[in-house]
């Protein structure tokens, strides 16, 4: 699963990495992106208007059908090997498809009784965009809520080491196709391949990371490991 994530780029690095025209969510870099907060989000005529924008929607898919929005703090994430099948997933995935822009994501590693967090990124800290599916649910309030999922499939060698799923990071050559509402499901979903590992690097930090009050550069240092522990990186 993703859990949590960082995005230490700015704004305007982030409009400009995926080509945004229209920038409506501003945000301070954070180092410890948490569901049921609200993130960055880059959508592709979400307004019927063809823009392709960076707005703010809450991490947590809340379904157009659903009686009231909690659900979300338990969709999170979403299985790709169901997302065709699911009745919360199936119709986001035909025409609302979104990027989440990331530069590093945690993992817990479970060792003997306690689990170690790991901080994994690119190692030129380039930004990147999980694949991503939004929803627009109408409740109580005066303006419906726009919320958003990560996808996870399969692990790659080195994520394989602390977690048996991955979050969808997407090959930047598809990124433009998998907004395109345009593209129909068979092809969006043949996108969703497990990201390779030779640029990608893992290793533990500092356990203040598991409070989500914690929002600092500090979270991502990395921490001495145990003596008969590998530095989970690919040389």
């Amino acid at each position: 699963m993703c859990g949590r994530f960082t995005l230490q780029h700015t704004p305007q690095e982030v409009a400009e990495r995926f080509a945004v025209q229209q920038t409506l969510f501003k945000f301070p870099p954070r180092y410890n992106i948490a569901p049921t907060q609200p993130i960055a989000v880059i959508t592709q005529n979400a307004h019927g208007d063809g823009v392709r924008a960076l707005e703010g929607y809450r991490w947590g898919l809340v379904p157009s059908w659903a009686k009231d929005d909690s659900i979300g703090s338990k969709m999170i994430n979403a299985r790709l090997e169901t997302l065709s099948e699911k009745a919360s997933f199936k119709h986001a995935l035909k025409r609302r498809r979104c990027l989440i822009p990331a530069d590093g994501f945690y993992e817990w590693k479970q060792e003997d009784k306690a689990k170690t967090p790991h901080y994994i990124h690119f190692r030129d800290d380039r930004l990147w965009a999980f694949a991503g599916l939004w929803e627009e649910w109408n409740g109580p309030g005066d303006a419906p809520l726009r919320t958003c999922t990560i996808i996870t499939g399969p692990p790659n060698h080195l994520l394989s080491t602390l977690h048996h799923r991955m979050a969808v990071i997407l090959k930047p050559e598809l990124e433009g196709a998998w907004l395109d509402p345009q593209t129909d499901m068979e092809e969006a979903l043949a996108m969703l391949q497990t990201f390779p590992d030779s640029d990608l690097e893992a290793f533990p930090v500092g356990k203040r990371v598991g409070n989500v009050v914690n929002d600092d550069e500090e979270l991502i240092e990395r921490v001495e490991s145990k003596p008969e522990q590998e530095q989970l990186s690919l040389l």
